[in-house]
Order: structure tokens, then sequence, then C-alpha cells
């Protein structure tokens, strides 16, 4: 009997989109859920957010392109308009979830969580760190994940809306 990888990606949204955005382009959602299926066997794929209710529409499509969606509640005001910070949930939910995959594939380039990251490469538990760009990559995390770590900004072709 052939045994079927379970894997699960860890997805920090703001980050990842943010970070592709300054390369000039936009991830296409879509697009990067069937690669993290084909590519790397990702069973379930959890997306980290802060959520604003008028963006119903853009979270009915993620769910239907794959993803889970765990929310944060998100602070309006101050200098920052809109703050959702999912850090904790995301690791909290790699933690929770940690005896019912193989391996967890995180995307993010936030030093926050290279505890995180060192934890499940020190464990065996890390599939991949896929970080948007090196211009917003913590030197934290790079050290954390060695040879684990994928550029996404070399993706473009792949992931890019067309």
């Amino acid at each position: 009997m052939r045994h079927t990888k379970n894997n699960y990606a860890f997805i920090d949204s703001q980050n990842v989109n943010l970070g592709i955005r300054e390369l000039g382009w936009r991830l296409d959602f879509r697009r990067f859920r069937i690669y993290l299926r084909e590519k790397y066997h990702v069973r379930k794929a959890y997306l980290f957010l802060g959520y604003i209710p008028q963006y119903e529409k853009l979270y009915e499509s993620l769910r239907d392109s794959g993803y889970v969606l765990i929310f944060k509640e998100v602070f309006v005001g101050g200098e920052n308009p809109i703050k959702g910070n999912c850090d904790a949930e995301l690791v909290l939910r790699a933690m929770i979830d940690y005896a019912m995959y193989d391996k967890a594939l995180v995307a993010t380039g936030d030093g926050d969580f290279a505890c995180l990251i060192k934890y499940l490469y020190m464990q065996n538990k890390l599939g991949h760190l896929l970080i948007p760009s090196q211009k917003v990559c913590s030197g934290f995390l790079r050290r954390a994940a060695g040879e684990k770590l994928i550029w996404m900004e070399n993706l473009k072709d792949k992931l890019s809306y067309k």
C-alpha cells in the first residue's frame, strides 16, 4: 500500500501578500493553492488573515479555492488604520495540528515565526519555509529554515495573476 503524504500549509496572508506586492506583482491565491497541493502534497492549507466584513466575497473565493480561513479580529483606528496580527493564531494552529500532518509548509517572511520554524526543523516536521522575497526576509528565519527555504519571488511565472 502506497503511503500518501499528508502535509499542511500555514500561510501568513498579510506578510505574503504585501511581500509579493512589493516585488511588483500579485499572487494568484487559487494558483498558489494548486501549486501547494501538486508540488508539496498539501492536503490542508490554512490562511491566516484579519476579518473585514466588506471582503466577504473574497473570503468565499478563497474557501472555494481550498483554503481553511482562520480569522483574527481586526483593530480599526490609530495611525495604522487596520491591524489584524495573526502570528499567535498561526503558531497555535501549527501546534494543535502537529500530530495530524507529516510536514508543515509555512509561508511568511516575519521573523516572529523563527522559533516555530526552528522547532519544526529540529523535529523533522518542516517541509519548507516559503518566503515572499529576500527584501522582506528575517535573518532569523533564514538560519532557522536552513536548506528548507524557498523564495516565492522566483515563482512569479507560476503564481502571479495572468
